[in-house]
């Protein structure tokens, strides 16, 4: 139920990926971005990863160098991948350089999801692939006045997936298309995230927080649980973790 390591880490070549977009043409600059970048990249390094860092890239930019990246050799001997993106955001998904509104030049969730699925990165198969995604989903304010209520009624145990009879293969296996991806983004559909101009986003510098004082004996969702804790005192925002596939736990240093 863990995700194995298989590779000593004097042999294996972990890789990880940071794009930030800070200044565009007709949005405002993202001031403070430059620390989210800088505590990034040292947390990754601490972790074991080589990260190669983007910075101010068009929507079409980020993609060709998200399908570099996916094809990058040294995945064949890494156990998992770490991507950050950080930007300007709507709804729809990343903003580039060239954005001016929520239609144009946008990188979607789904063109990340789609080159690191199973089909296009062959080499990060049954491996984790976590994405960190910093940017704004909307302008709504993550809050809201409640008052105290019952507990809602839970529902009953969802049926346990099925298996189906196919074909044997000595030569080939099918996998599912999309799998072993962890995401946590920054905030919930259709509100804002908060960043600092003098110490940067907050979604980073909590996240990076969690994972230097827990990583060494938590696994990858039990972190994201604790980064999305942290928000407990700051009703505006809460992160949020979207189309995660992990079927094992991930530990970023098994057997401490």
């Amino acid at each position: 139920q863990i995700y194995p390591i298989y590779l000593p880490q004097e042999t294996r070549t972990r890789r990880a990926l940071l794009i930030c977009n800070i200044e565009f043409e007709y949005l405002s600059k993202r001031c403070g971005a430059e620390k989210d970048v800088d505590g990034m990249t040292k947390l990754l390094e601490g972790l074991g990863y080589k990260v190669e860092i983007h910075i101010d890239l068009t929507s079409q930019e980020m993609a060709k160098v998200l399908k570099d990246f996916a094809s990058c050799k040294e995945h064949q001997n890494s156990d998992s991948t770490f991507l950050v993106l950080m930007s300007h955001g709507v709804r729809a998904g990343l903003c580039g350089t060239k954005s001016r509104d929520r239609n144009t030049d946008i990188l979607s969730l789904d063109t990340i999801y789609e080159t690191f699925n199973n089909k296009h990165c062959q080499a990060l198969l049954d491996k984790p692939k976590v994405l960190i995604i910093q940017a704004c989903r909307g302008e709504k304010v993550g809050c809201v006045l409640v008052r105290d209520s019952s507990i809602p009624e839970t529902t009953g145990p969802s049926l346990a997936p099925t298996t189906t009879a196919g074909l044997e293969s000595d030569t080939i296996r099918e996998v599912h298309l999309e799998s072993d991806f962890a995401c946590l983004y920054s905030s919930t559909p259709d509100t804002a995230a908060w960043r600092s101009p003098q110490t940067g986003s907050i979604f980073i510098q909590y996240l990076i927080e969690q994972f230097r004082n827990t990583a060494y004996n938590s696994h990858l969702r039990e972190i994201f649980r604790k980064v999305q804790h942290s928000f407990d005192k700051f009703p505006q925002q809460l992160p949020a973790e979207e189309r995660t596939t992990l079927i094992k736990k991930f530990y970023l240093f098994p057997g401490h």
